[in-house]
């Protein structure tokens, strides 16, 4: 820890570059990553909505919208953090630092991002809702959660991809029928009666717990059960201690295969 507090200030401008490379030459820059979920809840209200309803609930639109932009913050914190040392090579052969700063800032920018269109959600729903409940402090702990979740993984995928090139496309294969058995547009109850199949996909989806957990605060305005805080908070620290531990032991050999 000591040691990437003393490199702060090249993980500030590793962030700020991220920033200005993921929205250079667009004109709507950050807008995009709010217009993203806008368009996709529309589509996909469309289809699971209104032609094949899956379930009912309340202002249906932000019950997507809330799952939505939880899932592209992980998905796109993951798949850009894969290629990110490869991107960084010049600069991992040049100088010493610590490497973790690099897929470090990726994720700090999705987080970014991520945040400021939640809490544009966050207004939308509070507004519709009519009330703004005390849950809603819970949420940057959950938050917090969260971003050390996903950068746990994006250490792992980060390396593993240095040395495994087929780790970018395999991981970009899997994210696609993992999204439809995530708790987006659905919850497990809606689909199914069985217990063993809500299980799983309440359980076993490590991402499941996480999009319940905002949404039970954004969107039912209640507190998530101990259980879901449990699981949030203990499968971030695991995810953030073996991605490091990964990292770690992989990264010896950066600066000659980048």
């Amino acid at each position: 820890m000591g040691e990437l507090l003393r490199y702060r200030y090249l993980f500030e401008q590793l962030v700020r570059r991220e920033l200005r490379q993921k929205y250079q030459g667009s004109v709507l820059g950050i807008a995009w990553y709010f217009v993203n979920p806008l368009v996709l809840m529309g589509a996909y209200y469309l289809m699971f909505g209104v032609v094949f309803t899956l379930a009912e609930h309340d202002d249906y639109p932000l019950f997507l919208m809330v799952g939505l932009v939880v899932w592209m913050f992980f998905s796109q914190a993951l798949l850009s953090s894969a290629p990110a040392l490869l991107d960084q090579g010049a600069l991992i052969r040049k100088a010493p630092f610590p490497r973790e700063t690099i897929p470090g800032a990726v994720v700090t920018v999705q987080m970014v991002t991520f945040t400021i269109v939640l809490a544009l959600v966050g207004v939308v729903t509070i507004a519709v809702r009519g009330t703004l409940d005390p849950a809603i402090l819970l949420l940057p702990v959950i938050l917090v959660a969260l971003y050390a979740f996903v950068l746990g993984l994006a250490l792992a995928v980060s390396v593993l991809h240095t040395y495994f090139r087929d780790v970018a496309p395999i991981l970009s294969a899997i994210l696609l029928p993992w999204f439809f058995l995530s708790p987006i547009f659905f919850e497990p109850e809606d689909i199914t009666d069985q217990a063993a199949a809500k299980f799983a996909m309440a359980w076993v989806n490590p991402v499941a717990p996480f999009i319940e957990a905002v949404r039970d605060v954004l969107y039912d305005g209640t507190v998530p059960s101990a259980a879901v805080l449990l699981y949030v908070l203990v499968a971030a620290t695991l995810a953030l201690l073996v991605g490091r531990a990964i990292f770690r032991g992989m990264q010896r050999e950066l600066a000659v295969i980048v």
